[in-house]
């Protein structure tokens, strides 16, 4: 209770976001967030292996829509998401400077940054088909065109050591080139994962296009990678270990697999992830004469 006020705190309850909505976890269960002190900042929802299935079904369902959407839209909901994180960047400054003990300068140019890739990726919406398809020389009398298609629904293991930065970095290239996602959010700083939830809830993201998940990074891995409706894996959020036992369960039913590797998030995020969960569709078609 404030003494000045005589008011109740008002907490916030995080909760999960999956196919539009922000249930909270079927299991009922809870964890402590803290800060870098470890001072109490939150109850975040502890997913279960439920949880994830259903994500991965929010997913599968709003991936016809997504996928068949112009590029040009898909450029402009992005757009659209960097607006409205403008409108609340004191919010996620104080989240990642409380996530990652940083502080209100070095937090501040962690979420302009994140911003500004929102709209770098969305620049690439219409353009990404032009550097990973196009017509091909063939030596006869045809056409061979090759065109970029999303792969499907991505499951992504947020990185753990950048909490909103390296979160819109394996988030945004995923659904600009039409791939739905369900994503792990880093297991101890999952607080500014949980906000962005709210911004993609009232933007023009349909639905279902991005799935927010909290909890043990193990526990939620496990069943997204073994899932036979789950078509790539980024492990950007896995160590060693877990990354290894992932790669073997995905390999069921041939997922594509992005091993983890060293990254520096502030840096140039060049073409590397738009171009890692994209499928080519090469058509031959016969040549008039």
């Amino acid at each position: 209770m404030s003494e000045l006020t005589g008011r109740l705190s008002v907490f916030k309850t995080y909760k999960l976001y999956v196919g539009g909505k922000f249930p909270r976890s079927e299991s009922g269960r809870v964890y402590e967030v803290t800060d870098s002190k470890g001072t109490w900042l939150a109850n975040a929802p502890l997913a279960s292996r439920k949880d994830a299935r259903d994500a991965v079904v929010a997913a599968r369902k709003a991936f016809g829509g997504w996928s068949g959407a112009t590029a040009y839209n898909r450029g402009q909901i992005l757009y659209r998401i960097a607006e409205m994180l403008e409108g609340r960047r004191d919010q996620f400054t104080a989240e990642v400077a409380a996530a990652e003990g940083l502080s209100k300068a070095k937090a501040a140019a962690q979420v302009d940054a994140a911003i500004d890739r929102w709209v770098w990726y969305a620049g690439w919406s219409d353009k990404v088909a032009q550097i990973a398809g196009g017509a091909n020389p063939v030596a006869g009398p045809y056409f061979n065109h090759s065109a970029p298609e999303p792969t499907g629904v991505v499951a992504v293991l947020a990185p753990q050591e950048s909490s909103f930065l390296g979160l819109v970095s394996v988030i945004a290239p995923a659904i600009v080139t039409g791939n739905t996602v369900v994503v792990a959010a880093a297991e101890n700083t999952p607080l500014p994962a949980l906000s962005l939830a709210e911004v993609l809830a009232t933007s023009d993201l349909p639905g279902g296009v991005v799935n927010i998940l909290s909890g043990r990074t193990a526990e939620l891995s496990a069943p997204l990678a073994a899932h036979q409706d789950v078509n790539a894996v980024d492990l950007a959020g896995a160590d060693e270990a877990l990354a290894k036992d992932l790669e073997t369960a995905a390999a069921d039913n041939l997922k594509r697999v992005l091993r983890p590797a060293p990254v520096n998030w502030t840096a140039d995020p060049g073409t590397g992830r738009l171009l890692a969960f994209l499928e080519t569709k090469t058509v031959w078609h016969p040549m008039g004469v």
